[in-house]
C-alpha cells in the first residue's frame, strides 16, 4: 500500500482524511454534494498511514447518517473488478468497517452489501466479521454455503479452511455453522474447527528458538543467525542471556557490544542495558559512533529503556546532539525528566517539528512529556502538531497536552473534539469542553444516548452531565 497523499489541513477533504472535528462541523455546513464527494473519496482511499491502528469507520459512518448519504459509490467500490486483483484487506476494509457501523445504526442498505460481499467479494472474512457482530442467526446461516464453497472438497481446501477457521476474528459464524441442520455444511465445518486446534497444539508442541542449557555464546550466533536470515532476533536473544549470563561471562558480553557481529552486537548492548551495566552508557554512545544502522539503532533503542539516575543524567548531556542519540536522548527526558528538563524537552520538540515535520515519529513521546511536565510555552508547537498532523493518533496526544498547557483549550480545540474520530481524543474533549457552547452541551447528550459510542466516552460525559443539565 501506498501512503496517501493528504489534502491540506484547512481544505474540507484534508479535514476529513485526519478525522479532526472540524471536519464534521465543516461538511454539515458545506454543500451536499460537495461533503458527500470529500466523505466518498476518504472512504473509497484510506487516508490512514496506519490503517490497522488509527479509527475513522464511526467516524465516517456517523457524517453519512447525518448528511444522508447513499451508498451508492460505496458498493461500485466494493463491487468492482480490481477487487479480484487487488485483494489486500487495505482496500476495502475501511469501507467494510463503515457499513458495519452504519448497519448498527439501522442502515438496511449496509447490511445488505455487507451480506453481498462476504458471499462473493475479496476480503470476505472482513465482511465476516461485520456481520457476526450485527447480523441475524438467518442471515449467517444464507452465507454457509457460499463461503464453503470457497474453499474446494480436496486437502489443500480443506487446510484452507482449516487456518481460516482457526484465524477468524468472530467465532460467531463458524460456530453456528457447526451446529447446521444442512449435515454437509456442520460436518465440514466441525471437520475445520478439530483440524485448527490439532495444527494449534502442534505447533505448541514444536517450539523454535534456543533451549535450555545454551551458552552465552551459542545465543550471540542464534542472534547473528537471525541477522543472516534478515529477522531481528536481539531482543529475545537479549533475555536469554539474562537466563544463562553469569558474572563469568561479562568480559564476553562487553567485547561483543563493543566489536561484535551485528546481531551479537546488538544482543549485547540490549542485556547490559536492560541490566544497567556500568559500561553500558559507554558502549551505547561508541556504538552510535562506530555502528552501522542496525546497530545504532539497536543502541538508542536500548538507550531510552534505561531506567536509572545515571542515564537520565547522561541524556541531560546529550540532549543537544544532532544525532540520534541526541533525539533519544530528548525523548528519555520527557518520559523521565523533571521541571528542571522543560527547556531541553522543549527544545527538543522544537527542533522535531522543525526537521522532520508534524508527523515525527519522535514526537508522540515528546508531545506526551509536554503534557506531563506542564511545558505551557509549548502550546503554540502543540496546536501546530494538532493541526497539521496527518495521525488521528499524534493529534489526540497533542489534544492531552494542550488540555494541561494552553488555558484557551477548553473553549478551543476541545470543542471540535467531540467529533474527533478517536474515542481517546473524544473523551478528553468531554472532559474539559466549554460547557457555554450550545454546541458542546448538544453533542455531549448525542454521545451520551449513542449505543455505538465507547463507555470511556459514555463515562466522561456523564461526568459532566448531572441530574440538573451539564455542570
Amino acid at each position: 500500500m501506498f501512503d496517501p497523499v493528504i489534502a491540506p489541513s484547512g481544505t474540507l477533504l484534508g479535514l476529513l482524511q485526519r478525522g479532526r472535528g472540524d471536519g464534521t462541523l465543516h461538511a454539515l455546513t458545506a454543500p451536499r454534494p460537495e461533503a458527500l464527494a470529500a466523505l466518498n473519496h476518504c472512504v473509497l482511499h484510506d487516508p490512514r498511514h496506519d490503517w490497522q491502528v488509527e479509527n475513522r469507520s464511526l467516524y465516517y459512518a456517523r457524517l453519512y447518517l447525518d448528511l444522508g448519504g447513499d451508498l451508492d459509490a460505496v458498493e461500485a467500490h466494493l463491487f468492482d473488478p480490481e477487487d479480484v486483483l487487488d485483494t489486500e484487506e487495505c482496500r476495502t476494509g475501511l469501507a467494510l468497517a463503515v457499513l458495519g457501523h452504519l448497519a448498527s445504526y439501522g442502515r438496511r442498505d449496509a447490511l445488505l452489501l455487507l451480506r453481498r460481499y462476504a458471499a462473493t467479494g475479496s476480503n470476505w472474512a472482513w465482511a465476516l466479521d461485520e456481520l457476526a457482530l450485527r447480523d441475524d442467526d438467518t442471515g449467517l446461516r444464507a452465507l454457509a454455503e457460499p463461503v464453503l464453497a470457497r474453499f474446494p472438497a480436496d486437502p489443500e481446501g480443506d487446510a484452507a479452511l482449516a487456518a481460516a477457521v482457526r484465524d477468524a476474528f468472530e467465532p460467531r459464524p463458524w460456530r453456528l455453522w457447526a451446529e447446521d441442520p444442512r449435515e454437509a455444511v456442520a460436518t465440514r465445518v466441525r471437520a475445520a474447527q478439530e483440524t485448527g486446534c490439532f495444527d494449534r497444539w502442534q505447533r505448541q508442541m514444536r517450539p523454535t528458538g534456543p533451549r535450555p542449557g545454551w551458552s552465552v555464546a551459542a545465543v550471540l550466533e542464534w542472534a547473528q543467525q537471525g541477522v543472516e536470515r534478515g529477522a531481528a532476533l536481539h531482543v529475545p536473544a537479549a533475555r536469554c542471556l539474562t537466563a544463562v549470563a553469569g558474572p563469568e561471562d561479562r568480559p564476553e558480553i562487553l567485547a561483543a557490544a563493543r566489536d561484535g557481529a551485528e546481531g551479537a552486537r546488538c544482543t549485547a548492548l540490549r542485556y547490559l542495558a536492560d541490566g544497567n551495566d556500568p559500561d553500558a552508557l559507554a558502549l551505547i554512545e561508541a556504538a552510535v559512533a562506530t555502528g552501522p544502522t542496525p546497530v545504532v539503532e539497536a543502541a538508542v533503542d536500548a538507550f531510552e529503556r534505561m531506567r536509572s539516575v545515571a542515564a537520565v543524567d547522561r541524556a541531560r548531556g546529550w540532549a543537544r546532539r544532532p544525532d540520534p542519540l541526541g533525539a533519544a536522548a530528548g525523548r528519555m527526558l520527557a518520559c523521565r525528566g523533571g521541571t528542571r528538563d522543560r527547556d531541553l524537552v522543549l527544545g527538543a520538540l522544537r527542533e522535531a517539528v522543525r526537521g522532520e515535520g508534524p508527523d515525527a515519529a519522535t514526537l508522540w513521546t515528546l508531545v506526551d512529556g509536554t503534557g506531563r511536565l506542564g511545558i505551557v510555552c509549548a502550546a503554540p508547537v502543540l496546536r501546530h502538531v494538532y493541526r497539521e498532523t496527518a495521525s488521528s493518533h499524534l493529534r489526540g496526544r497533542a489534544a492531552r497536552a494542550l488540555a494541561a498547557t494552553d488555558p484557551s483549550f477548553a473553549a478551543g480545540f476541545a470543542v471540535e473534539c467531540l467529533w474527533d474520530c478517536e474515542e481517546t481524543t473524544r473523551e478528553v474533549a468531554a472532559r474539559h469542553a466549554e460547557t457555554g457552547d450550545n454546541r458542546v452541551v448538544d453533542r455531549l447528550r448525542r454521545l451520551a444516548a449513542d449505543p455505538a459510542e465507547e463507555t470511556e466516552v459514555q463515562t466522561a460525559v456523564r461526568s459532566r452531565i448531572g441530574p440538573e443539565g451539564p455542570a
